[in-house]
């Protein structure tokens, strides 16, 4: 028997409320057995995992088939696991928990995420397109000039170069080689972001740093000078607000690099770093087992040498100092900072971080690097708090990202539903509307290129990979099945979020291949535009920007939802088949009118009648 049919937790008719909850509500359970089962008693079985507390909850039998009560929340933040306890007249037991029966009680396997409910959310960040800026790539006005600078620079003179992605002739990847992209060059491109709706800039580091991805930040207090100055950030962080757009900015505070003058392995600046000094004021920011040589690092890399987070002096030179880090540069115009490796940085730092954040500009967002559902998530063996009300506001979203990736490359659009129903019901409904819904990142391979590969291709090789463009058959399905990922990424819950050059048709495998120059002169134009469309109507439709999410169809290609925010109805059906697909669906109006190509549809007797072709979509209005 499923157990859905004797309870189902994202069903208001067995739980209320849905999904997570605030501290201290009253949960409401029902549970409707088949009578032929002859229970006798059922047992609500709770296990706070934070507080390492047990509870059992009787539920009362008011008829045959049908169990009923409730359980008061706890007062604090909690990760809660529950099941349940039946009982047969024959005083035989037996569990019920999220995958079925069973005769063990090992079976607490459905989550309840109880939150701090007077914390706030910002809301223009989830309503809004975020695009994400790889700084050294999107735009550059002049050749520069590196003379002097941290790092041993090589500066491509054409745009349009080939990037660097071998090794050195020691094995070693330095990243060492610079376009010249700057803020100057992004903040003349402001127009154009403008035109796509916009809202809010993300940017890859900007700080000094030695490597042209500037993870491995060698100044926090400094603009890295081959993209400007701080007046720059300043006037950039001005003009884009005077468009509705803010800043969010790449707070790398797990580790530094190497050549940082906090650890200056290389002498670059004067100060003495603590690879040089024991008396360094920055020597016990980092954990030496065998000083000077050997280091924690991260992830073993000898150029990211890890900072211990927990010290005082750190702390207070990122956060809480009267001009810390994070403080600095929200005074300078930044909207937020997104935290790399969330999953290494102590929850009381994030914490730390949000307090201070509030402190100095109270609707800035702080957004987590996570990978999975960051509701649950375990990091060193420790069960993280990252969306209980005190730490980050929202997470990257790649659970969404591979649900669409897997559902596009011929899954089950079901699956996907329950990927994101999933995420839905873990997490408080402001992080699940805040969450930042990503196709690709500088991480990953272009989406372009993923959508549109045979995946039957021998590219064993990294010079293979580099070389490789996708020939006319694969480029257009590419851009087919892309068009429909940005379709459902600006119309699902959540900040759309567009990696430079996507919505321009860019190529590449993993990095360095992501992260080739913005092609100005030679997009995709058919393709931006289309982006322009979807970005319009995200900002005018207020039921994609919050509205709720009901799904209407998921089956094979097949993907249809709803947002309903008041009166205004938005209905997204995708059709990722191979084959043409017809739908009926209800429809509380005469007609209905497709957002992308402006065809109207005639509705009859409340039924709206809906092709769908082959690889197609529609955003009906």
């Amino acid at each position: 028997m499923s157990e859905r049919y004797v309870f189902d937790p994202r069903d208001s008719r067995y739980k209320t409320p849905f999904g997570a909850v605030t501290c201290g509500t009253e949960v409401r359970f029902t549970l409707r057995p088949l009578a032929r089962e002859q229970f006798t008693a059922c047992t609500l079985l709770i296990w706070n995992e934070f507080a390492f507390h047990s509870q059992e909850v009787e539920l009362s039998h008011p008829g045959p088939g049908l169990f009923t009560g409730s359980f008061t929340a706890p007062a604090q933040p909690e990760l809660v696991w529950y099941g349940f306890r039946f009982t047969r007249a024959d005083g035989q037991q037996v569990w019920l928990g999220k995958n079925g029966y069973g005769p063990q009680q090992s079976m607490l396997s459905w989550q309840l995420t109880v939150y701090d409910g007077s914390s706030t959310t910002p809301e223009w960040f989830g309503s809004g397109v975020t695009y994400q800026i790889f700084p050294d790539r999107f735009c550059r006005l002049s050749v520069p000039d590196a003379t002097g600078m941290v790092g041993n620079r090589v500066i491509h003179q054409r745009w349009d170069e080939p990037m660097v992605h071998r090794p050195n002739e020691k094995g070693e990847i330095l990243n060492n080689d610079f376009f010249g992209g700057s803020l100057q060059g992004i903040r003349s491109k402001l127009d154009y972001l403008q035109s796509l709706s916009v809202t809010t800039l993300y940017l890859c580091p900007i700080f000094e740093a030695a490597s042209n991805h500037r993870y491995d930040t060698s100044d926090y207090m400094r603009i890295d000078p081959l993209l400007g100055t701080e007046e720059d950030f300043r006037q950039l962080c001005a003009d884009a607000a005077e468009r509705g757009i803010r800043i969010l900015l790449d707070g790398v505070f797990n580790h530094t690099g190497s050549n940082s003058r906090y650890f200056n392995a290389e002498g670059f600046y004067d100060e003495p770093g603590a690879a040089q000094s024991k008396d360094s004021p920055y020597y016990n920011w980092f954990n030496f087992t065998n000083w000077p040589n050997k280091y924690d690092a991260w992830w073993g890399i000898r150029t990211l040498p890890a900072v211990n987070e927990n010290d005082k002096a750190y702390r207070q030179f990122i956060i809480s100092g009267q001009d810390s880090v994070v403080r600095h540069w929200l005074r300078a115009g930044a909207s937020g900072w997104r935290l790399d490796v969330a999953d290494e940085l102590p929850d009381d730092f994030i914490a730390e971080i949000r307090s201070v954040m509030k402190e100095e500009k109270a609707d800035s967002f702080l957004l987590g690097e996570v990978w999975e559902d960051g509701s649950n998530k375990i990091s060193y063996s420790r069960r993280r708090r990252y969306l209980l009300g005190s730490e980050t506001h929202g997470l990257m979203n790649y659970p969404f990202r591979n649900a669409t990736l897997a559902w596009l490359g011929g899954g089950d659009a079901a699956d996907f539903v329950e990927t994101m129903e999933t995420i839905r019901e873990n997490y408080p409904p402001q992080a699940f509307y805040s969450g930042l819904n990503i196709l690709g990142t500088h991480d990953t391979p272009r989406i372009l290129t993923l959508l549109g590969v045979d995946s039957s291709l021998q590219l064993d090789s990294k010079d293979a990979r580099a070389d490789y463009r996708l020939s006319l058959r694969e480029y257009q399905q590419g851009i087919t099945r892309l068009k429909l990922a940005a379709m459902l990424a600006f119309s699902f819950p959540g900040s759309p979020t567009v990696f430079y050059g996507d919505e321009a048709g860019m190529q590449g495998f993993e990095d360095p291949l992501n992260r080739g120059t913005y092609p100005w002169g030679r997009e995709n134009t058919d393709l931006v535009d289309f982006y322009r469309t979807l970005g319009k109507l995200r900002k005018e439709r207020t039921s994609l920007q919050q509205g709720d999410i009901t799904y209407l169809q998921a089956s094979g290609g097949t993907l249809v939802f709803r947002r309903t925010k008041g009166s205004e109805v938005t209905v997204t059906a995708l059709n990722a088949g191979d084959e043409p697909v017809e739908l009926v669906l209800s429809w509380d109006a005469p007609t209905a009118t497709d957002a992308i190509s402006g065809q109207s549809y005639y509705v009859r007797d409340g039924l709206l009648h809906l092709y769908l072709p082959a690889n197609g979509g529609k955003i009906l209005l």
